[in-house]
């Protein structure tokens, strides 16, 4: 294309931005690997390790925080040892896992959104120091995109929207119903467990895209 056209055309553009510069709109969200974790009350803390949880590090999320703490989950037919704490404390307790994990456990575990615990499995939990069981509470979180309110507005999409998104990587794939989470309080990321990750290759430089917009009886309540 000819210079004096490309010239005429950026000029253009940053006569409609009514900037200095033309900005490039990014569309790329990066791709986040959650590992097996619990989520406790403050009641069941107590129970498990004697006193309120205890910050290690943050994590992408604002206000999320790596605990100090792990627990041991138990099972019906097996136990998973080493299983990290996060915080801030909940009004209840909750446990997120894989299917591989499940099965490990012994557990029909429902695919749900985090807080939509009503009617899932219960476990036993135990530390060095106490044990809890749950009557409910264990979870495969589904796959999410967390987006603050200027994401969402840049990229199309709405809170409770589903998404489809294809996903880079060595096995690049295409997710569906994907939940966008929206809030003044999130980061952009999108979430998947390790047994989707490993099944599409994930590299923590593995990005997403959306790719598709769900028909109206597909979007959240």
């Amino acid at each position: 294309m000819d210079d004096k056209i490309v010239e005429l055309i950026m000029g253009e553009l940053k006569k409609r931005l009514g900037e200095g510069e033309v900005e490039e709109v990014k569309t790329t969200i990066p791709v986040e690997l959650s590992a097996k974790h619990v989520h406790l009350s403050e009641e069941d803390s107590i129970a498990l390790f004697g006193g309120p949880l205890t910050y290690k590090r943050e994590l992408s999320q604002p206000g999320q925080y790596l605990c100090d703490q792990r627990v041991r989950l138990i099972g019906p037919k097996g136990v998973v040892d080493n299983v990290a704490v996060l915080g801030p404390a909940r009004s209840e307790s909750q446990v997120e896992i894989s299917i591989s994990d499940s099965r490990a456990l012994g557990l029909k575990t429902p695919i749900r959104q985090s807080g939509d615990i009503d009617g899932t499995p219960g476990i036993v939990l135990a530390s060095s120091t106490g044990i809890v069981g749950l009557e409910q509470g264990v979870i495969v979180a589904s796959r999410h995109i967390h987006m603050s309110p200027a994401d969402a507005e840049r990229l199309n999409v709405k809170d409770k929207d589903m998404v489809c998104v294809s996903m880079t990587g060595t096995r690049p794939v295409v997710f569906r119903d994907v939940l966008v989470r929206v809030s003044s309080d999130f980061n952009l990321a999108m979430h998947i467990d390790f047994d989707e990750g490993n099944g599409s290759g994930w590299t923590p430089a593995s990005e997403c895209t959306i790719v598709k917009q769900p028909r109206e009886e597909f979007r959240g309540a």
